[in-house]
C-alpha cells in the first residue's frame, strides 16, 4: 500500500490519519502495561527481528534496484520486439527478482498486448514475491537458489506454454482498450521519510551486525545498557508498521510504488508494506507457538507427503501476506524445503491482484497451470532428497 503527497491535502483524511496513529500508540502502551510480561517480550523481539533482519534489507535492496531503474531505463516493449524467445526470458528474469515490481510490469504489458500468454506464465512461475527478500535476509544461500530455481522453472513453463497453446492463447482484443487504475494521491509526511531514513542508516549497520551471527544486546550490556538493540529495532519497527497502517486511510490503492516518485518515498512505502506483512507473519507464528504449546514439527511429520501440496495450495492465494508465513515457517525450521519450492513456483505474489482486475479469466488459468511445475518440482526434490 501506498500513500502520496498532495499539494492540497484534505484536512479530514489527515485528522483522521493522526487520529489513527494516536489511537495505535495508546494501544501499544496499554498492551505494554497490562499483557503478561512474556508475552510482551515475544512482541518486543519478533517486531525488533523483523526490522533488523529484514526491513534493513529489504530497503537496501530496494535503493539499489530504483536507483539502476531510475538511471538506467530501458524500453521493455522495445527491447522484446519479434525476439519471442527473448521475451520469455526477459519476463523469467522480472519474475525472479525479489519483490513483485517485475511481474507486475510484465503483466501490464501482457494486457496491452505486447507480450505472449506464456510470459505471464513464465513471469507468475518465477516470481516468489516479497517473501524473497525475507528468505534472502535470514538464508541467504537458499533465497538465492530459489530465485534461480524460479528462473528456470519459469522459463520452461513459458516456452512450453508459447508451444502448446500459441502466443495468442488467451489474448482479449477487448482488455488492449482498458485503462490500468491510475493511482490516487494521499497526503504524508516528507519529514517523517527522512527520520524513516535516519532509522534505516544505523539500522543497517546492525543488520550486518546479526547477519553475522554477532549477539549487539551482548555487546551493548558491556556498556550497562541492556536490550539497546531490541528497543531500537522495535521502536523502527513499530513506526514502519504503523506507516503501512496509516496508508489504509483513504481507501484500497495498489501495492506497487510509482517510478515518479522519489526514491526515496518508493523505497520508504514499498519496505513498509513488505514489513508489516512480515511483522504480521512473525507476530501469528511466535505468539500461536507460545500460546497454544504447538508441536509444529510433529505435526508436519506426520503429513509430510501432504505438506509440499498443501504449499501449493497456499501459493493459490493472492498477496504476499499467505507466502511470507509459509516462508517464516521454513526459516524456523518447521516445513522443508519441498514446502518452500512449492509455494515459492505456484504462488503469484501481488502481481495477481492486477491481473484478476484487468483479466480475471488469464489470471485464474495462469495460476492454475502454475501449480503443474510446481507440484513436479517440489514432490521430487521431496521424494529424492527428503525421504
Amino acid at each position: 500500500m501506498n500513500f502520496y503527497s498532495q499539494q492540497s491535502a484534505n484536512p479530514l483524511i489527515i485528522r483522521y490519519q493522526l487520529s489513527f496513529i494516536m489511537s495505535l500508540v495508546f494501544i501499544t502502551l496499554s498492551l505494554a502495561l497490562f499483557i503478561d510480561i512474556e508475552v510482551w517480550n515475544i512482541i518486543q523481539k519478533a517486531i525488533s527481528d523483523a526490522y533488523i533482519q529484514v526491513t534493513t534489507f529489504v530497503a537496501a535492496t530496494l535503493i539499489i534496484f530504483y536507483s539502476l531503474e531510475k538511471y538506467f531505463k530501458f524500453d521493455l516493449s522495445s527491447s522484446i520486439r519479434n525476439r519471442p524467445y527473448f521475451e520469455i526470458v526477459l519476463a523469467s528474469f522480472l519474475g525472479a527478482l525479489p519483490g513483485c515490481g517485475g511481474a507486475i510490469m510484465v503483466i501490464t504489458q501482457y494486457v496491452r498486448g505486447k507480450l505472449s500468454f506464456g510470459s505471464v506464465m513464465a513471469t507468475l512461475t518465477a516470481t516468489m514475491g516479497d517473501a524473497a527478500f525475507l528468505l534472502i535476509a535470514k538464508k541467504p544461500l537458499v533465497g538465492f537458489a530459489m530465485l534461480v530455481v524460479g528462473f528456470i522453472v519459469g522459463l520452461v513453463s513459458g516456452i512450453l506454454v508459447n508451444k502448446i497453446h500459441g502466443p495468442d492463447f488467451m489474448r482479449d482484443k477487448k482488455s488492449l482498450s482498458i485503462k490500468l487504475p491510475e493511482k490516487k494521491e494521499f497526503y504524508h509526511s516528507s519529514k517523517l521519510d527522512v527520520f524513516w531514513i535516519a532509522l534505516f542508516l544505523p539500522g543497517i549497520i546492525l543488520g550486518i551486525f546479526t547477519a553475522f551471527q554477532f549477539d549487539l544486546d551482548t555487546y551493548f550490556s558491556r556498556f550497562y545498557v541492556d536490550g539497546l538493540a531490541t528497543l531500537f529495532g522495535f521502536f523502527a519497527g513499530s513506526l514502519c508498521f504503523f506507516m503501512w497502517l496509516w496508508s489504509f486511510i483513504g481507501g484500497f490503492k495498489p501495492k506497487m510504488s510509482s517510478p515518479n516518485e522519489t526514491i526515496t518515498r518508493r523505497t520508504v512505502s514499498d519496505t513498509n508494506f513488505v514489513t508489516g506483512w512480515v511483522i504480521i507473519a512473525f507476530l501469528c507464528f511466535e505468539l500461536t507457538v507460545y500460546l497454544v504449546d504447538l508441536d509444529l514439527n510433529l505435526l508436519f511429520s506426520d503429513i509430510l507427503y501432504f505438506v509440499p501440496l498443501i504449499a501449493v495450495l497456499i501459493g493459490f492465494l493472492p498477496g504476499c501476506g499467505p507466502q511470507l508465513l509459509v516462508t517464516t515457517m521454513f526459516i524456523a525450521g518447521f516445513l522443508p524445503l519441498s514446502a518452500q519450492i512449492g509455494n515459492a513456483i505456484s504462488n503469484d505474489g501481488d502481481a495477481l491482484f492486477p491481473a484478476l482486475a484487468i483479466s480475471p479469466k488469464v489470471a485464474l488459468v495462469a495460476t492454475i497451470y502454475s501449480a503443474i511445475p510446481a507440484l513436479i518440482v517440489s514432490y521430487g526434490y521431496l521424494i529424492f532428497f527428503e525421504l
